[in-house]
C-alpha cells in the first residue's frame, strides 16, 4: 500500500467518524459483537485489535476479559479512536498505529481481532501470519470480512473497485488462510439486513463507511439524491467469519 492510499484511508475514515456511530450503521457494533462472541474471550485474557475503528470489537472484547484481561486496539485514523477512547473501558487502550510498522514480541497475546479491516492491508498474506505470530499458544485469531454483494445497492451509485470487497468471494478467506500458513481455519457465513427506517438512512451509511471517500463537493447533490431514490428496505450485509486456534 503507497503512502497516498494510506493517506486516504486515514481521510476516508477520518471524515466518516461524525456519522460513524449513527443509528443507520449499527452494524458496525452488532458484527463486532458477533466476532467477539465467536472467539470465545475468556477473563484475563490479553487482546490485539486490528484496525479497532470505533471501539465496535474492542469493547466488547474488554468487556469479556474484564477485569483483569487488557484489549490493545490499533488504527490509522485519529477521530475513529477518540471515539473509541470516549467509550471509557479502563482496560482497553486505543494506539494510532500502521499494523505494518506495529511490533510486538512473539506470543504477547491470547487472542488477536481483525473485524472489517484486514482488506485494507496491501499484503494480507503477510499480515494475517503477523497475526498469527502474535498469538500465544491456544490463542485464538478472529477474522471478519464483507460477504459477496455487500451494500449491493450502493454499488451501482458507488461503483467499485472496493478495498473491502477483496475478501468477499466464495473460498477468498480460507484461500487466504491457507498461503498464511495457518491451519485449522474455521469459517462461517451470516446473512445479515440492515434494516432501512427512513430513505436517507442509505446517504448517513454512504457518509459513515468507505463510501465517503468517493463523495466531493462536486457529485455530493447528485449521489445524495440517488441514495434517496433506493427503495430497498434494508441494506444486504452478509458477511465472512475465520476462526484459527494455535
Amino acid at each position: 500500500m503507497t503512502p497516498t492510499s494510506k493517506q486516504q484511508i486515514i481521510d476516508t475514515y477520518s471524515a466518516a467518524a461524525d456519522h460513524f456511530e449513527a443509528p443507520p450503521l449499527a452494524y458496525w457494533n452488532y458484527f463486532g459483537e458477533r466476532t467477539v462472541e465467536r472467539a470465545g474471550l475468556a477473563p484475563g485474557a490479553m487482546v490485539l485489535d486490528v484496525c479497532c475503528g470505533a471501539g465496535a470489537s474492542a469493547v466488547p472484547a474488554a468487556r469479556a476479559i474484564a477485569p483483569t484481561g487488557r484489549v490493545i486496539g490499533v488504527d490509522l485514523a485519529p477521530p475513529l479512536l477518540e471515539l473509541a477512547r470516549a467509550k471509557g473501558m479502563p482496560n482497553a487502550e486505543f494506539r494510532q498505529a500502521d499494523f505494518e510498522q506495529v511490533y510486538f514480541r512473539a506470543a504477547s497475546f491470547d487472542a488477536v481481532v481483525c473485524v472489517f479491516g484486514i482488506f485494507f492491508l496491501p499484503d494480507m498474506t503477510a499480515a494475517l501470519q503477523k497475526m498469527w505470530r502474535f498469538l500465544r499458544p491456544g490463542g485464538v485469531l478472529a477474522i471478519t470480512v464483507w460477504g459477496e454483494n455487500a451494500f449491493a445497492p450502493l454499488d451501482d451509485i458507488f461503483p467499485g473497485p472496493h478495498r473491502w470487497s477483496r475478501l468477499a468471494q466464495s473460498g477468498a478467506l480460507e484461500s487466504l488462510f491457507a498461503e498464511a500458513g495457518v491451519p485449522g481455519v474455521e469459517t462461517a457465513d451470516e446473512d445479515y439486513k440492515q434494516p432501512v427506517v427512513t430513505p436517507e438512512d442509505w446517504w448517513t451509511i454512504c457518509l459513515g463507511s468507505g463510501y465517503r471517500g468517493k463523495i466531493t463537493p462536486e457529485n455530493r447533490d447528485a449521489l445524495r439524491a440517488a441514495c434517496l431514490a433506493i427503495e430497498s428496505p434494508t441494506v444486504p450485509l452478509p458477511v465472512r467469519y475465520a476462526i484459527a486456534r494455535r
